[in-house]
């Protein structure tokens, strides 16, 4: 599914934070997407004042391509066929449905965003089979885990897929991400997995991530950035999968021209 230009924030249900940026909104921004506000791209463009646009662009463009490349590793080499992928942002090219329909048709998919303008662009996917969309925040697992839709469409009973992807960096630790990820991973059962990209420290020079930082200040999702023993320690009770917590465009690389920065840790664990 594509992207469509925005609603007229006045058509909008009044829970829209149309006047303050999202994380969703704004990835859907750097993206090239049109779901989107202009306090959205406003916040990007100092983003790229401060980071450079190419570094903001390719950063989002590679943890894109990392996802799709997870998802068909996921589906074709471990034979998952549920995902929940949380924290997913709006529909764009390549979702998880699609790629994950690619190995079975019968592949069900649960996406959550606490940014319910993702449910509203995203009612072409709730006329899919096997789809569904959860407004929800993901901060709180039996919120999401019990939910009517990831009930319906989710059999925990079975393995299961969890799509963290660009996600906990808007954790803070006050919010005890790896207690967060403990709570999904009880209710897993064994031969799940989850997937995991992560803004990161290391490699960035201080004046990055200041400018990261900024971009960020003032929108809905505030900015956690972490180091990489902090990232490998969301894998706590996992086994990570070859070739481990790498830079996004080093895991299963494929010839997709994905983008090569030192933005992000990506990596695949195994319950």
């Amino acid at each position: 599914m594509t992207g469509q230009q925005a609603d007229d924030p006045q058509d909008l249900p009044p829970e829209i934070p149309f006047g303050v940026p999202t994380a969703a909104r704004m990835y859907d921004a750097a993206l090239g997407g049109k779901d989107n506000f202009e306090v959205d791209r406003m916040a990007n463009e100092r983003l790229y004042s401060a980071v450079g646009e190419k570094v903001v662009r390719g950063t989002a463009l590679e943890n894109r391509l990392f996802l799709a490349r997870a998802v068909k590793y996921l589906a074709n080499e471990c034979g998952i066929r549920q995902f929940l992928d949380l924290g997913s942002g709006l529909p764009t090219g390549r979702n998880t449905h699609e790629i994950a329909r690619e190995a079975d048709p019968g592949s069900r998919v649960v996406y959550v965003d606490i940014d319910p303008i993702v449910a509203v662009h995203g009612r072409a996917l709730l006329a899919a089979d096997n789809t569904g969309i959860v407004t929800a925040d993901m901060r709180k697992p039996d919120s999401v885990l019990d939910h009517p839709v990831t009930r319906e469409l989710i059999d925990f009973s079975e393995p299961v897929a969890l799509l963290f992807v660009a996600v906990f960096h808007f954790i803070p630790q006050s919010d005890d991400p790896v207690g967060v990820i403990e709570a999904y991973r009880e209710r897993l059962a064994p031969g799940s997995y989850v997937t995991i990209a992560h803004l990161t420290t290391d490699g960035m020079s201080k004046e990055e991530q200041d400018g990261w930082f900024a971009g960020f200040d003032g929108a809905t999702n505030k900015l956690a950035l972490r180091n990489e023993q902090e990232i490998r320690d969301l894998f706590t009770g996992y086994q990570l999968v070859e070739p481990g917590l790498v830079r996004p465009h080093l895991w299963h690389p494929e010839d997709d021209g994905s983008p090569r920065t030192t933005s992000l840790f990506a990596g695949v664990g195994r319950l």
